[in-house]
């Protein structure tokens, strides 16, 4: 165990070989544009759930529901499938009504088997981004290195077909990754991934090495992702404006940083729920300093104005 941890510890600070590290103190004012104070970006997961996934597949024990999870697991298939048939369009309406523009995260299954969400973020003006194949298949270090960039390869080549155009943007399935992780998804042409809940700016990965243009790390911060929240630790809906207009507001009087939040329809998109992100967006009003963005919108900024 030493050992393995000493490849993840080798040279100043607690990190590994995949960033540098940079403790917040001395880092310069990062430049968003029009001299906004802090990047804001929606992450909208839209999750397909098998009912009988391939055998060895590896899925977040996390979320196997109040009752178990028993197999073929109806239960838990049609608290998904709400988030697919009601939650996600209650979840992009406040989004819109707020003047968010989402970076929508589909499972490649679930925009294939559901090609209505596409249209309806396309419609909306929403970024994209890949999320794997479904909710029941995520990345683990139990995959071979060929087996994880197939499984990469088939989820952008499916998602490119349901949705016309080619995903720039990873954010893996419950941040399932291996060590291999960003290097194949550098390989197979993507610029950022939204992973990684260590930072509150975008930070380069320099995956390919030194000479190459690196991987981005966008913020994705599980604090308040109301999985985590609300399924996890089991925390009150109506603390989430309290909890979302903290954070913005400490981001925004530093400056310079990214404020990421998770929304996973099958649990925001609830009726009981949904006024509580309402509520939250609107604390954040007209202040002014706000970037609204999409991750690629991010991800691109920030490749050509690091220094």
């Amino acid at each position: 165990m030493s050992e393995q941890l000493g490849r993840y510890r080798d040279g100043p600070g607690y990190d590994h070989d995949l960033y540098g590290w940079s403790p917040m103190p001395g880092r310069k004012l990062f430049p968003w544009p029009d001299g906004a104070r802090i990047a804001l970006a929606a992450f909208v997961h839209v999750e397909d759930f098998e009912l009988e996934p391939p055998e060895g597949s590896v899925a977040d024990p996390r979320f196997g529901g109040a009752l178990g999870s028993y197999p073929p697991d109806f239960q838990n298939y049609t608290r998904r499938l709400y988030g697919l048939r009601v939650g996600y369009y209650r979840v992009l309406e406040v989004l819109e009504r707020h003047g968010i523009h989402a970076t929508v995260c589909f499972n490649a299954f679930a925009a294939e088997r559901h090609p209505q969400l596409v249209e309806r973020a396309l419609r909306g003006g929403h970024g994209l981004a890949a999320r794997g194949l479904t909710s029941r298949q995520i990345i683990s270090s139990e995959m071979s290195e060929d087996d994880e960039r197939a499984y990469i390869q088939q989820t952008l080549d499916t998602l490119e077909q349901a949705a016309g155009r080619r995903m720039l943007g990873w954010a893996g399935q419950d941040m399932g990754e291996s060590t291999a992780t960003p290097r194949l998804l550098h390989e197979a042409g993507l610029t950022h991934v939204i992973d990684w809940p260590n930072d509150d700016q975008p930070y380069p990965m320099p995956v390919a090495g030194p000479d190459a243009s690196p991987l981005v790390s966008l913020p994705n911060q599980t604090e308040w992702d109301d999985a985590e929240l609300f399924s996890v630790r089991h925390v009150d809906p109506w603390r989430y404006p309290e909890i979302f207009s903290s954070a913005f507001d400490q981001l925004h009087l530093e400056g310079g940083q990214m404020m990421g939040f998770g929304i996973h329809p099958w649990i925001f998109g609830q009726a009981f729920r949904i006024r509580y992100l309402d509520e939250a967006l609107a604390r954040v009003g007209d202040k002014p300093g706000v970037w609204r963005a999409t991750s690629d919108e991010i991800a691109e900024w920030s490749l050509s104005n690091w220094r």
